[in-house]
């Protein structure tokens, strides 16, 4: 399951009631935002779609500002736009933007979020050495003095109005990230997740009340666009719902002390409640995104299919196709095909990408996802692991294919490395448990120095393969063909040469052992799966 605070460390959480459909709250407030559609459609049509941020840095720390805008959902590369400071520390861009989006301000090592649209245009002020803590927005063009005529909506144009929207809105974000995304005593973690299962749900109802407030009571004192509030509405609302959804395995992941919880009978019930699945107002929301991913995890999950399964991704896909709607069904369904990229099985990815073109009539997504799938394919399970050929510590020569039709865990590695160094005791016990079985364990150094690492090998009487790659380290062909980034990495390969899980659990791990009797034997379960049948829109 994705966790949501992996994904969402800066972000808006919960308060607003969970149950409640976003359009029905968004229309209850037609004293607030009831004119916003009128005025966004105006503004989109005289701004040609762009954003304009212009402002100044007081006591600069670095001589450039930039705005990150993600443009497709599914592609991690953000478009930046990066423009330098005068030497008053004042600067100007300009951004298109084509709708309502969701970016990010970037200064230095800061970042804040923004939300624009076609027609925004504002002023941004914050000090070099604190943006966080001084920054604040106000719309260009507009009369400063009419506070009240501005909450009357009187005497200003449509495109002055939209600016001063828009405004409002960002420093709602400032706001709101100060009083709960910097409050340890809002967040899941660290504390909060170990508390058990009544005393959790009180956090989230104390969380979602405080928060929910929070937003009602600034959308009653300023306006903002309808485009926002259900922005905004729906950070609150699916924050609650997945930190609720994920609470059971993260806890678990946390508290290792502890066996898991045994939730209530009625505990999920939550999510069977209507419109929270499909819900158009919160497409812009990359929270209700991350519950909708968690969402289908967990069901599959339930269903008895679990990720080494070689048919968890297909029934994942098969139940988003089944239960989503709408603009956000393509995304999630994206979003799954990406993971079987890296962890499913090959041939059933390819046949899931070639049926999603029926999800994607406007090509939109499929493009992103065919270049991922290719820079994956090679190390997804059943695709054949590269063969190599090293030299051991004993002087021999070792292949891969020396040891076909058994099962291989390889430990890419190094001497020097604190991690790996760690590991080597667990790596012992590992082999010693699984001695006489039909299971080697290779350990490819990546160490420079061939002396310090044969003396390491002979003075610890390391078990199982010991084999070196000669000079280069992480820049070898080997590294390379292993796609290596960091060590100490873990993959295991099957009987018949193809991989298996390149990222099984850590040696350290008490489910490593759990995780190596379950894989014997599974490489011709894998590479004899039935290719996901074709579905239709």
């Amino acid at each position: 399951m994705i966790l949501s605070f992996v994904t969402c460390t800066r972000r808006l959480v919960g308060a607003a009631l969970v149950l409640a459909p976003l359009l029905g709250h968004a229309q209850g407030r037609t004293t607030v935002v009831g004119a916003a559609a009128k005025t966004a459609s105006v503004a989109a049509a005289s701004s040609a779609g762009t954003a304009t941020l212009t402002g100044r840095v007081s006591g600069p720390t670095t001589d450039s500002v930039a705005i990150s805008l993600r443009e497709n959902p599914l592609d991690p590369k953000e478009k930046l736009f990066r423009v330098p400071l005068n030497d008053k520390g004042d600067f100007k861009v300009v951004v298109p933007v084509s709708s309502a989006t969701k970016a990010d301000l970037v200064y230095g090592d800061d970042v804040a979020p923004l939300f624009l649209d076609p027609g925004t245009d504002m002023d941004v002020r914050f000090k070099g050495s604190d943006m966080s803590g001084t920054l604040r927005f106000k719309p260009n063009d507009v009369p400063s003095g009419f506070a009240t005529k501005l909450r009357n909506r009187s005497n200003l144009t449509e495109e002055q109005r939209h600016r001063q929207q828009a405004a409002n809105a960002n420093n709602y974000l400032v706001e709101a990230d100060a009083q709960f995304v910097e409050n340890d005593g809002f967040q899941v973690l660290p504390d909060n997740i170990q508390l058990y299962e009544a005393p959790f749900l009180s956090f989230l109802e104390y969380r979602r009340k405080h928060e929910y407030e929070f937003l009602e009571d600034h959308a009653a004192k300023q306006s903002f666009t309808q485009e926002f509030y259900n922005y905004a509405h729906a950070e609150v609302v699916y924050a609650y719902a997945n930190d609720k959804l994920t609470f059971q395995d993260l806890r678990e992941q946390v508290v290792n002390t502890e066996g898991r919880l045994k939730m209530a009978p009625d505990y999920y019930n939550f999510l069977r409640e209507p419109g929270l699945l499909n819900e158009p107002n919160a497409v812009q929301s990359e929270l209700y995104h991350e519950f909708l991913l968690n969402y289908v995890h967990f069901t599959v999950a339930q269903d008895h299919h679990q990720r080494s399964d070689p048919d968890f991704y297909p029934a994942c896909y098969a139940l988003a196709s089944k239960k989503l709607t709408g603009p956000s069904r393509a995304i999630i369904l994206g979003r799954v095909l990406q993971e079987s990229f890296r962890f499913g099985h090959v041939k059933q990815s390819a046949a899931m990408l070639a049926d999603f073109r029926n999800y994607d009539p406007k090509n939109q997504y499929y493009p992103t996802l065919q270049t991922d799938f290719n820079l994956h394919k090679d190390f997804a399970i059943g695709a054949p692991a590269p063969d190599f050929k090293l030299p051991s510590a004993t002087g021999d020569t070792v292949h891969l294919h020396d040891f076909a039709g058994k099962l291989v865990y390889l430990n890419f590695w190094k001497s020097t490395n604190g991690l790996c160094l760690r590991d080597l005791a667990y790596a012992q016990e590992l082999m010693r448990k699984f001695e006489g079985k039909n299971i080697t364990f290779i350990n490819i150094a990546l160490d420079e120095n061939e002396q310090a690492w044969k003396q390491l090998v002979t003075v610890k009487k390391l078990p199982g393969v010991q084999v070196r790659i000669p000079g280069g380290g992480l820049r070898s062909m080997v590294a390379k063909e292993y796609a290596l980034q960091e060590v100490p990495t873990y993959m295991l390969v099957g009987e018949d040469g193809t991989f298996l899980n390149t990222k099984p659990k850590r040696l350290s791990s008490r489910a490593a052992v759990d995780e190596i009797n379950q894989s014997f034997g599974k490489a011709s379960t894998y590479t004899s799966a039935i290719d996901f049948p074709a579905t239709k829109k």
